[in-house]
């Protein structure tokens, strides 16, 4: 079963209200979305999104009691906006967004998102769409492949990885979870430590098939854009990658207003503009750690914007 995190945290930053408007862009197991649906009146609205149709289903089952006041819907929070206005949801007044791996995703082996069982490689989000981790390791020359160990994995040995695949894949095509664990393995010498040899390789290619960067900077836009004044998003993130682009994008939208020699003012920063509701990131409490050690790298990041905003 999948255990959200943060939960209490994210939910009390959202500041929940009987007749808001909320959007969960990555609904996942339910947990926030539920959390979020329980507090609603008959006037509140929650739209909960996902890409993988696996969690649509799971979703729309759990929250069915909620009658009305939710609404599942199978897409990217990338495109919440357009979404959302399908919806008849032109402002809101909080998103959600947990970048975090569902744990059905990750215990599902023919998901292909984990060595700890042999599957094929597959690592879509979306099953709808057509690149899969397999693919990428056949196409890929040998400094593409490195370039995304390093930019999406942080691997130190991504060059030396990189060319130890591509030489495996001249035996035999690497079509499996086990296959490339065991190249990558080998090309690193065994190397052993807190993390398997393979973690930043198979975190890389995951990030590369789903294009989770990208959707991640368009997604944190659309939600800010979607927000209404005093809405709050809040945003849940597991590794350096994902939190920086959240802290940085966060941080542009918290400019603040400079006064002008001639009389008025204006905005520096990018907009809409907000303000920082968590000027460091919320963390995992010990117990909650102790509970679900899935949650130790887990960030929360809060912005409100603000009603000065000129769209």
């Amino acid at each position: 079963m999948h255990v959200p995190v943060l939960l209490a945290e994210a939910v009390e930053a959202l500041g929940v209200r009987a007749d808001g408007k909320y959007v969960d862009g990555t609904a996942g197991g339910g947990g926030h979305a539920e959390a979020i649906a329980r507090q609603l009146g008959d006037k509140g609205f929650l739209l909960a999104l996902d890409r993988d149709l696996a969690a649509v289903s799971r979703v729309r089952a759990r929250l069915a009691g909620y009658g009305a006041r939710v609404g599942v819907e199978h897409g990217n929070f990338a495109d919440m906006e357009t979404i959302a206005y399908s919806q008849g949801l032109k402002q809101v007044d909080g998103v959600m967004l947990d970048l975090g791996m569902s744990s059905f995703q990750v215990d599902e082996p023919e998901r292909g998102f984990s060595f700890m069982a042999d599957a094929a490689l597959d690592m879509r989000m979306d099953r709808t769409q057509n690149l899969t981790a397999a693919e990428l390791i056949r196409r890929l020359d040998e400094g593409a492949l490195a370039d995304v160990f390093w930019r999406y994995g942080e691997e130190p040995a991504a060059r030396r990885i990189a060319r130890a695949i591509v030489t495996a894949r001249v035996q035999s095509p690497i079509v499996t979870t086990a296959r490339l664990a065991s190249v990558v393995e080998r090309a690193v010498g065994g190397r052993r430590g807190k993390i398997h040899p393979a973690t930043r390789v198979f975190q890389a290619l995951r990030i590369a098939v789903n294009t989770e960067l990208e959707n991640l900077e368009k997604g944190l836009v659309a939600a800010l854009r979607l927000l209404a004044p005093g809405g709050r998003l809040a945003v849940i993130s597991f590794h350096s990658l994902e939190d920086r682009i959240v802290k940085q994008t966060l941080q542009a939208h918290a400019g603040r207003w400079e006064n002008l020699p001639a009389g008025g003012r204006r905005w520096v920063g990018a907009l809409p503009a907000v303000k920082l509701v968590t000027r460091r990131p919320v963390v995992p409490t010990l117990a909650e750690y102790e509970q679900n050690p899935r949650a130790r790298s887990a960030k929360l990041r809060v912005a409100e914007r603000t009603s000065e905003q000129k769209s």
